[in-house]
C-alpha cells in the first residue's frame, strides 16, 4: 500500500493513510467532526457523515418534472427493467428509488434502508415516516450498477397540488442527496417546456452544486429543427435566471430511450450528444475521489463560518436577565453579524448559510447553551484545509493513475462502442472501412484530371501547387493543414496522384460535416503505400 502521512499535531510520528477514502474518513473524524459537534452544525445544516458516505459508489441523481422520461432514461442506460419501475404519462414515480447493485433482484423498503450501515442512507431517517414510506431501493444485478448507483426521484408537479400532497420537505430531501451525489441530471421535455414553481424551487435548492449539474433536453426528436432551436434558447434563458453561474450548464439534446426517432433530421446531433453524456457518466468512478474531497472542503468552509456565527451569538448573550429579548434582537440583526464576521475573518459572502433559513433555525435554539469560541478546534480545520487536503490531492492523482480503465460499462454504454453502429462507423472518414477496394479510388479519375493540370514533376506536385488547388474548398488553413498532414503519407512534402486524391477525399469528408481522424485509418492508406509502412518500421 502507498504510505502517506498527515497530522503533525502533538503526535511525534505522522500516521500513514492507505487510500483516499480512508484518509478522508480519518480527517473528517479527527479534525472536522469535533468542530461540527461543538457548534451543533448537524442541527443546522447537514447530518454527520458516516463511513458509508466515503465508501459508496458514485451516485447519479435524476430530477425532472413528471413525464419527462426519468425512469425511461434509467431503463435506457441499463437496458433492463428495474424492480418497482412504473412508467406512464401521469405522475407515476411518486417515490425516491435508489437503483443499486445487488446479487438478488428485489425491493428494500425505506425503513429497512436507513438502518443498514453499509448503505449511505442512514441519516435520511431525519425526514420522518412520510418520506420513508416513499423511499425504496431497487436492487438488481446489472453491469452498469457495478460502478454507479442511480437515484430516481418523484416527478415534480406543476400548479398548486405540488405542496399539499407530499407530507415531507421535498426540496430538503433533494438537497440532502445533492450534497452526496456525483452528478445531478436535470431532465426537461423538449415538446412541453414549462418550468413550474416547484421545479424552480428545486433547482434553487440544488444551489452550490452547479458543478455537479448537467441538463438533458429529452424527447427532442418530437419537434423539428426550428422548434428545437427555439426550445433550446428558451431553456437556456430560464435556466440562466434560476442558476446564476458564470459558466453555462452543459445541456445534452437527444432522445434518451430505445424507440425509433419520430423526426430523424437531427440524428447525428443526438448521437454525438448521447456519446458526450455517456462519456461524462463513464468518467464518474474515476473522479469520485476528487468529488468527495471537494465536498469535504465545501463542508469544512461552511462549518468554519457556522462556528464563527454561533460563538459570536453566544458572546452577545447576557448572563442573567433579558435572554429572550436579546435572542430576538440578535436573530433580527443576523445580517449585521454576518458582515462583522465577513470583515473580521476575510470570509467571502458566498460561504455563509442563507440568512432567512438560518434565522428560522435559530429561533428554535437556546442561545445560552451555545459554545464560545474554541480556537483549537478552528485551527485543526484550518490545518486540514491548508495542509492535509493538499497531500490527499497527491494521493488522489496516484490512485487515478493506478486505475486507468475504471469506467462505467454494460447497458447502453456498450451499444455504441463496437460494430457497424459504433459512433461514426462507415461514414465520413470511416466510409469504406469494410470494403476490399480503396474507397478513394472511386472518385480518383476526377481528382486525377485536376492533378495533371498542376504540372506534376516526377509524378508529384509541390506543396505550393497543391495549396492553390486545396484552398478552393474554402476550408480554413487549420483544417487544410491537418488534411495535408494526413494526406502526405510518406512525409516528403509532395503529393503523388494517390495522396492528392486522398487529400480531396478528406476535404469532402470535412465538407460533409464529419470530423477528421487524428491519424489516418488503415483503410484510407493508399494501396501503394501500404507495404512501405511496414518497411519504415511504423
Amino acid at each position: 500500500g502507498f504510505q502517506w502521512s498527515c497530522c503533525y499535531g502533538d503526535k511525534k510520528t505522522p500516521e500513514p493513510f492507505q487510500d483516499v477514502s480512508q484518509g478522508l474518513k480519518k480527517l473528517y473524524r479527527t479534525k472536522l467532526f469535533p468542530l461540527e459537534d461543538s457548534y451543533q452544525f448537524h442541527d443546522f445544516h447537514s447530518p454527520a457523515l458516516e463511513d458509508a458516505d466515503f465508501d459508496n459508489k458514485p451516485m447519479v441523481l435524476l430530477v425532472g418534472q413528471y413525464s419527462t422520461g426519468k425512469t425511461t432514461f434509467i431503463r435506457h442506460l441499463m437496458e433492463q427493467d428495474f424492480p418497482g419501475m412504473r412508467i406512464g404519462p401521469e405522475p407515476t414515480t411518486d417515490s425516491f428509488i435508489a437503483v443499486m447493485h445487488g446479487d438478488q433482484d428485489g425491493m428494500i423498503p425505506g425503513n429497512a434502508l436507513v438502518v443498514d450501515p453499509k448503505k449511505p442512507f442512514r441519516k435520511l431517517n431525519a425526514f420522518g415516516n412520510a418520506f420513508l414510506n416513499r423511499f425504496t431501493c431497487a436492487q438488481m444485478s446489472n453491469p452498469v450498477l457495478e460502478s454507479i448507483s442511480i437515484i430516481d426521484t418523484p416527478g415534480i408537479l406543476s400548479g398548486e397540488k405540488q405542496r399539499i400532497s407530499r407530507g415531507y420537505d421535498f426540496a430538503a430531501v433533494l438537497e440532502w442527496f445533492a450534497e452526496r451525489v456525483d452528478r445531478i441530471i436535470l431532465l426537461f421535455d423538449a415538446h412541453k417546456l414549462d418550468i413550474s414553481d416547484e421545479f424552480s424551487e428545486v433547482i434553487r435548492a440544488l444551489k452550490n452544486h452547479e458543478d455537479k449539474m448537467r441538463v438533458v433536453l429529452n424527447k427532442a426528436d418530437q419537434i423539428n429543427t426550428q422548434q428545437l432551436m427555439r426550445v433550446y434558447g428558451a431553456l437556456m434563458w430560464s435556466l440562466g435566471k434560476i442558476i446564476n453561474t458564470p459558466e453555462v450548464v452543459r445541456v445534452y439534446i437527444g432522445s434518451f430511450w430505445a424507440q425509433p426517432l419520430l423526426i430523424p433530421d437531427n440524428r447525428k446531433l443526438f448521437e454525438a450528444e448521447e456519446q458526450d453524456l455517456f462519456q461524462d457518466i463513464q468518467g464518474l468512478p474515476k473522479n469520485a475521489a476528487i468529488r468527495k474531497l471537494n465536498d469535504l472542503i465545501k463542508r469544512a468552509r461552511l462549518a468554519k463560518v457556522h462556528a464563527y456565527i454561533i460563538s459570536s451569538l453566544k458572546k452577545e448573550m447576557p448572563s442573567v436577565f433579558g435572554k429572550e429579548n436579546k435572542k430576538k434582537e440578535l436573530i433580527a440583526n443576523l445580517g449585521e453579524t454576518y458582515l462583522k464576521i465577513e470583515r473580521e475573518h476575510q470570509i467571502s459572502p458566498g460561504d455563509f448559510p442563507k440568512l432567512k433559513k438560518m434565522q428560522e433555525l435559530l429561533a428554535g435554539h437556546d442561545f445560552s447553551k451555545f459554545s464560545t469560541m474554541k480556537p483549537k478546534l478552528l485551527e485543526a480545520v484550518e490545518d486540514m484545509l491548508a495542509n492535509d487536503i493538499a497531500r490527499l490531492m497527491t494521493l488522489v492523482r496516484q490512485e487515478e493513475a493506478a486505475m486507468p480503465s475504471q469506467a462505467v460499462h454494460g447497458g447502453a454504454f456498450e451499444g455504441t462502442m463496437s460494430g457497424p453502429f459504433g459512433h461514426g462507423y462507415g461514414e465520413g472518414a470511416g466510409e469504406g472501412i469494410d470494403e476490399l477496394e480503396w474507397v478513394v479510388g472511386r472518385d480518383k479519375p476526377s481528382y486525377d484530371e485536376i492533378f495533371y493540370t498542376l504540372s506534376p514533376i516526377n509524378g508529384k506536385v509541390s506543396g505550393a501547387a497543391a495549396k492553390k488547388e486545396l484552398v478552393k474548398s474554402k476550408l480554413p488553413n487549420t483544417v487544410l493543414g491537418k488534411i495535408w498532414k494526413l494526406a502526405d503519407v510518406d512525409k516528403d512534402g509532395y503529393l503523388d496522384d494517390e495522396e492528392f486524391a486522398l487529400a480531396n477525399h478528406l476535404i469532402k469528408v470535412k465538407l460533409e460535416g464529419h470530423e477528421l481522424p487524428g491519424k489516418l485509418p488503415e483503410h484510407l492508406v493508399p494501396p501503394s503505400k501500404r507495404h512501405k509502412e511496414i518497411d519504415m518500421g511504423e
